[in-house]
């Protein structure tokens, strides 16, 4: 490395300290105005600052600006205009106004609305989210913003997303104050997105129509060894491995990511890597960047870097493990146990806020994390299970137990403390061993969401986490907001204590693998849905609609186009699968499959003409299994091929959806089993694709 961490971590970024030393005093407390508090732009200012960061940008090599943004594709966009500007006598001047940083107007049409616009309606608007820092990308100066339809209506994860941070400070602040913390001015969701991937070599990829269509592979049997001996999580790092990690850090230090960590997970060729805590949508923007670096660096290094949840059947996938936090402006967090009984009652009500938000709308929880990739993970002993739960640790939920029940607390080496109406115990930070398998663990002073998909941006599950819990904490003021002075202390016990009893079903410490649990779930009452065609009814729920409406989330249009939408993708995703297999059977699995087979044959009929007392009936078993499994195989190629036209006929989005989860992803997995069992009987080099064993054991 050429310089030292500090020189190069947020050298492309536009960041607070650049704009101290660019603007203008009475601009930049304007700009920080306009941050911290959410408070409108003057024009004015824009122009100052539009004028700072072009200038700044130039500086480091930029000729161009984007307004970058997040639409319903999962995936970001730009458009690039450059700086120069014409002038009468043929020169150029390098303009950038602040109107021009202020809104955008990219077309709208081509991106997914659900309807909320045709076609014919281009028009869309990009505006700037300030509270994101802009940054240099390829010569780009990169301005994060929201996009939204002509008609106001959002078109993006980053919109909603930010509507639910200032729901949950707006009323987590409400109360804070009832709670005697007047101090309380807002509070920040903070997130920490653990991002894992796995990593191959190119040439391998460009041999593989089913990696480069759908980002996972449709065929190919495993190889004699797997990740069974768990050598492969936290090993030491192949060098070429090494070289790549070293750069991708370096990249995303200059970019502001704070990356933190990075190791080897389970999977062979799998890894991950960790970033340090950030406020809410600048984590989900960088995390977005973190995935576009990935795959840019990975090339470099003759790699490609899959973000696919389950690209190889039979070793585990990746997911991205959400750290969720809420903290009080200032940095002090709300989910650390305090050392007075009154810190410990502000915890237990966000606690229990967070528990109640999780049991009320696991439904939506589960359905922020759907997708057909994600679909194949979840429930796998890898991943958490489809059911939504939450794990606390022994001793907290002792707590809720001693809360609930008026008994009294007690931990080895603590004094005895009555759970009564004015004093509640005192505990430390849960020293439990942490629970892999619960989708949504408390560990320490944040929850961890853990069934989020590789591919995902986080955007969506932040979205509904922050705005259950603003309901819930809603709720909590509505109960206690006239509540005289003299009996709060009671009034707060009782609540508690009515939260525990009602949602205290969703606690699961346990194992959360087992058969045991799913029955155990479904007497409690939770959902267990399995699929996506399944879940995402969900969203246009009443109860659902009720709660995005209430809190200015998502209006009723907005939900149902993302209903929509989610469906379609699903629907599509499956149909490029299915077609794709086809292609692979087609005109390549089956090809290798006779080549092999008329090999065996011709030995057999060369022995019969070199001497009739040769055996041949070793080949001509193998050739009549050989044949046998091309028969199985083309039979099923064809079913798969005619359900899939009847999934085309079908109108309705969600019964297609239901279609392809019921009846051709069926068809996929059986032909998928027979080729798989015949790959195993055939040389590799009849092959015209690389094995698994190949593509996860020679990188």
């Amino acid at each position: 490395m050429d310089k030292k961490i500090p020189e190069i971590y947020g050298s492309l970024v536009f960041n607070d300290k650049v704009m101290r030393d660019k603007l203008p005093k009475d601009i930049y407390k304007a700009l920080r105005k306009t941050i911290d508090n959410n408070t409108h732009l003057e024009l004015d200012v824009a122009n100052a600052v539009a004028v700072a960061m072009k200038e700044w940008a130039i500086e480091h090599g930029a000729t161009h600006f984007t307004h970058w943004f997040q639409p319903l594709t999962g995936y970001t966009a730009e458009k690039h205009d450059s700086f120069i500007s014409p002038g009468a006598c043929g020169d150029i001047t390098m303009d950038f106004s602040g109107k021009e940083l202020v809104k955008g107007e990219p077309d709208a049409s081509s991106f997914p609305s659900g309807g909320i616009r045709a076609t014919f309606e281009a028009r869309g608007y990009t505006n700037w989210d300030p509270t994101s820092p802009a940054f240099i990308k390829d010569g780009t100066l990169c301005i994060p913003t929201a996009f939204c339809s002509y008609s106001g209506e959002a078109l993006d994860k980053k919109t909603p997303l930010l509507r639910s941070m200032e729901a949950i400070s707006r009323e987590a602040v409400k109360v804070l104050k009832l709670l005697g913390r007047d101090d309380a001015t807002g509070v920040t969701t903070t997130v920490g997105p653990e991002q894992e991937y796995f990593l191959i070599d190119e040439e391998d990829y460009k041999k593989r129509k089913d990696l480069i269509f759908t980002g996972r592979t449709l065929l190919g049997a495993m190889p004699p060894k797997g990740q069974e001996m768990e050598d492969h999580y936290f090993g030491a790092l192949k060098p070429r491995v090494s070289e790549y990690m070293h750069e991708l850090d370096e990249e995303l230090w200059k970019l502001g990511i704070p990356a933190k960590t990075k190791h080897n997970e389970v999977a062979p060729c799998q890894h991950e890597l960790a970033p340090v805590f950030d406020t809410t949508n600048v984590a989900v923007d960088r995390n977005q960047l973190t995935m576009e670096i990935m795959k840019k660096v990975a090339k470099k290094h003759g790699y490609v870097c899959l973000l696919h949840e389950k690209p190889f059947a039979g070793v585990n996938g990746s997911g991205k493990h959400n750290n969720w936090s809420i903290s009080m402006t200032g940095g002090e967090n709300l989910l650390d146990p305090g050392k007075t009984p009154d810190e410990n009652i502000q915890f237990l009500v966000f606690l229990l806020a967070v528990i109640s938000a999780v049991d009320d709308y696991a439904d939506l929880l589960r359905l922020s994390v759907a997708s057909a990739g994600n679909d194949h993970r979840l429930g796998a002993n890898e991943a958490p299970p489809a059911i939504i739960s939450i794990f606390l640790g022994d001793e907290l939920t002792a707590v809720l137990d001693s809360i609930e029940n008026d008994k009294l607390f007690d931990k080895k080496g603590k004094v005895r403390m009555d759970i009564g109406a004015k004093v509640l115990p005192h505990f430390t930070k849960d020293t439990t061993d942490r629970n892999r398998t619960s989708p949504f663990a408390f560990t320490g002073n944040k929850f961890e969401f853990r069934s989020l998909g590789s591919s995902f941006s986080v955007a969506g599950p932040n979205t509904v986490l922050n705005t259950a819990v603003a309901e819930e904490l809603s709720k909590f003021y509505e109960e206690l907001k006239d509540v005289p002075k003299a009996k709060f202390s009671e009034a707060v016990h009782a609540l508690l204590k009515k939260a525990i009893k009602a949602h205290k079903r969703v606690i699961f410490n346990g194992n959360g693998y087992t058969d045991e649990w799913v029955k155990e779930a479904e007497k409690r009452g939770l959902y267990n849905f399995r699929s996506t065609p399944e879940v995402l009814p969900r969203l246009i729920d009443k109860k659902n609609v009720a709660l995005f409406k209430k809190h200015g989330i998502y209006s009723e249009t907005e939900l149902k186009a993302r209903y929509e939408v989610m469906l379609e993708n699903y629907c599509k995703t499956l149909h490029i699968e299915a077609l794709t297999m086809q292609d692979m059977v087609v005109k390549q699995f089956l090809p290798a499959l006779l080549e092999y087979t008329d090999e065996v044959i011709g030995s057999a009929l060369s022995k019969k003409t070199l001497s009739d007392s040769l055996s041949t009936k070793t080949e001509e078993k193998q050739a009549e299994i050989l044949s046998s499994h091309y028969e199985k195989i083309y039979d099923l190629n064809e079913k798969l091929k005619k359900d899939v036209v009847k999934a085309e006929k079908i109108a309705d989005y969600q019964k297609q959806a239901t279609f392809y989860h019921e009846t051709v992803i069926p068809d996929m997995e059986k032909l998928r089993a027979v080729a798989d069992e015949a790959e195993l009987l055939i040389p590799d080099e009849f092959l015209p694709y690389p094995t698994y064993e190949q593509m996860l054991f020679y990188v």
